[in-house]
């Protein structure tokens, strides 16, 4: 093994070498821990912590919760390329009923909690765009443009999977509506079920995948972890400071 920036060893660059002396070795066991220390960064960050302890500060939420907004329709995008790729008609279904979450039940929960913190409309509909926000809709832009089914789950896993990593089992209930059905959303059965699907549908992928298509995978999955922690972070910028963001997708 490498080691990382702080010292602690990292998995092997290679997919199969990770995989050697495991029996039960999974492809996005292997990701996840290639993109520390970004993904506990991201798991554990301020922002989530805070919002687990029902402490987080109204303007940051908002802030978060109005790029968040914007940053639904490339989700979406995405999910709907996810389909039209999708290897069976099972596939097809678990993704078509997720993106009816999205559509649905997430969007109404927006609009409520949006109405609840007097966002106003124009920031509903036509923010402007933090730089980290800008590179996570181009990079789920460009994996549905550019790759194929693997490399839509190497985005999609890692935004959702460290959703359900760090709404999980919450301290208490947020008495704010919105901070806690916020968690609601992304700590529920369904959810987790969903979750663990979309994991062993990469893990089939990625597994099956050429050495250089395992890198590129690891190189997407790592850089969304990198962006969702920058995410987290950019609700406490504001002026200028929300300029010194994160930007473009990065090289893939």
């Amino acid at each position: 093994m490498s080691r990382s920036e702080n010292g602690d060893e990292r998995p092997p660059e290679r997919f199969d070498d990770y995989a050697a002396d495991r029996t039960d070795a999974r492809f996005t066991d292997w990701c996840r821990e290639r993109s520390e220390p970004d993904w506990t960064a991201a798991v554990d960050h301020r922002f989530t912590e805070q919002l687990r302890a029902d402490t987080l500060d109204d303007a940051v939420f908002e802030r978060y919760l109005v790029q968040d907004y914007a940053f639904l329709d490339a989700l979406v995008g995405a999910f709907g390329h996810a389909l039209g790729d999708a290897p069976s008609m099972a596939a097809k279904g678990r993704l078509a009923e997720f993106l009816g979450t999205l559509t649905d039940e997430e969007n109404d929960y927006f609009v409520r909690a949006f109405d609840a913190l007097g966002v106003e409309e124009t920031d509903r509909t036509g923010p402007d765009l933090t730089p980290t926000t800008r590179a996570l809709q181009d990079l789920l832009g460009r994996v549905a443009h550019e790759g194929g089914y693997a490399e839509t789950l190497a985005v999609l896993v890692p935004a959702e999977w460290i959703y359900r990593s760090w709404a999980a089992d919450p301290p208490a209930r947020p008495e704010r509506f919105y901070l806690a059905e916020w968690i609601d959303l992304h700590d529920n059965p369904d959810f987790d079920a969903f979750v663990t699907w979309l994991r062993a549908e990469l893990d089939r992928e990625g597994t099956a995948a050429s050495p250089a298509r395992q890198r590129r995978l690891e190189r997407l999955f790592a850089r969304t972890v990198e962006l969702e922690a920058a995410f987290f972070e950019s609700a406490y910028a504001t002026g200028h400071e929300a300029g010194d963001q994160q930007g473009g997708a990065g090289q893939w």
